[in-house]
């Protein structure tokens, strides 16, 4: 293996955050079994990001959610707008994601 295409290996291992020789294995045994090679990075970083949105949606909407009860109760918490503002950002991250991955997946 020349100094270039170890090189392009390594660049490829570290994106899917693997050791050199386990993304060796894992190709190889891709191509062995005919299956698509482990060349997904872009799909498993949107992923990551996915699900680190969607646990902070869960986490804002219990808040918002024990916020709107206080507001039925008779009261107003402070924290109403910043769950508010936290939700919208969210969203908005969120939407930006998904416009990301629909430009960048075929």
């Amino acid at each position: 293996m020349s100094e270039e295409e170890y090189g392009v290996l390594s660049a490829a291992a570290e994106k899917e955050h693997l050791a050199n020789g386990a993304f060796a294995a894992q190709v190889a045994m891709a191509a062995a079994r005919g299956a698509a090679r482990p060349e997904y990075a872009l799909l498993r970083e949107s992923l990551t990001a996915v699900m680190h949105s969607a646990g902070q949606v869960r986490r804002i909407g219990i808040n918002l959610n024990q916020a709107v009860a206080a507001l039925h109760s008779g009261e107003l918490p402070e924290q109403l707008r910043w769950y508010a503002q936290a939700c919208a950002r969210t969203v908005g991250k969120l939407d930006d994601l998904a416009d990301e991955l629909r430009i960048r997946l075929p």
